[in-house]
């Protein structure tokens, strides 16, 4: 009975004392582990959030930069055909005025070669 009360219940305390210690570091490490899972799944699912919005605005940029180059090539495409335009018109003022002078030149070097001919002069 005497070692029960001095020996046996002061050891019991404290043995259930460390139990009750180790009970709650047991709950609390628990709960540190339950909270730094759901921080990486968090993580883990702001990081997938955040490389889709990337992929979505590489995309976008893609996009835009796809549509400005058919816009400067179909803008290349009508400057060119404007000048192509401009130089059929040209080209064919020039080959008027090359067919005019061609037809008053023509009179005159068939009035020519008719005066060598003929020898004398031709009104």
């Amino acid at each position: 009975f005497l070692l029960n009360i001095l020996l046996y219940k002061p050891i019991l305390k404290i043995i259930e004392k460390r139990r009750k210690m180790m009970e709650k570091s047991d709950e609390e490490t628990k709960s540190l582990h339950e909270a730094v899972e759901k921080k990486m799944v968090e993580y883990e699912e702001k990081l997938h959030r955040a490389r889709m919005e990337a992929m979505n605005q590489r995309d976008q940029i893609k996009e835009k930069g796809a549509e400005k180059g058919r816009q400067i090539i179909e803008e290349a495409k009508e400057e060119i055909s404007k000048m192509v335009d401009g130089f059929k018109e040209k080209l064919e003022r020039e080959r008027e005025e090359a067919r005019s002078i061609l037809q008053d030149r023509t009179k005159e070097i068939a009035v020519e070669i008719s005066e060598k001919i003929l020898g004398r002069g031709i009104q």
